[in-house]
């Protein structure tokens, strides 16, 4: 297969303003609003950002749980974060504790370790990706 003919793997969502402080997001049919801490109407970018890592981490320690036909029953994540005292305004540390309740074996336990260390969004982090932002005058919706 040539690149010519991949199918393109580049998504779409768009943020649109709704009050104050307040965003929603749109992608395919669903919608997610976004806050300020200070407004608390939804979760604020940055804990979207953690809880994206989050909810990564538990959907490949789910795949993992499910492949080797072991109970998810009680799976969950925890994940303390801190922001940087300094300059740029950053999350500077995070820490991620996955739970099962399954009781694992050693080399069971080191394997689901390396698959939860390789999640989509832990990859991204360990491999940024390129980020372009602009302004522009017109919509992003043509």
């Amino acid at each position: 297969m040539t690149t010519a003919s991949k199918p393109s793997t580049s998504r779409k969502l768009t943020v649109r303003h709704v009050r104050d402080d307040e965003f929603v997001i749109r992608l395919r049919a669903h919608e997610l609003h976004t806050d300020q801490p200070d407004s608390d109407r939804a979760m604020s970018p940055v804990e979207l950002f953690v809880a994206s890592l989050a909810t990564c981490v538990a959907h490949y320690a789910n795949v993992y749980l499910r492949r080797h036909h072991l109970s998810a029953e009680g799976l969950h994540v925890c994940v303390e974060y801190q922001m940087a005292v300094d300059r740029p305004a950053r999350v500077s540390r995070i820490k991620v504790t996955s739970h099962v309740a399954e009781r694992l074996e050693p080399q069971q336990k080191a394997a689901l370790q390396a698959v939860v260390n390789h999640c989509t969004v832990h990859n991204t982090l360990r491999h940024p990706p390129e980020v372009e932002i602009r302004v522009e005058e017109d919509s992003c919706e043509h």
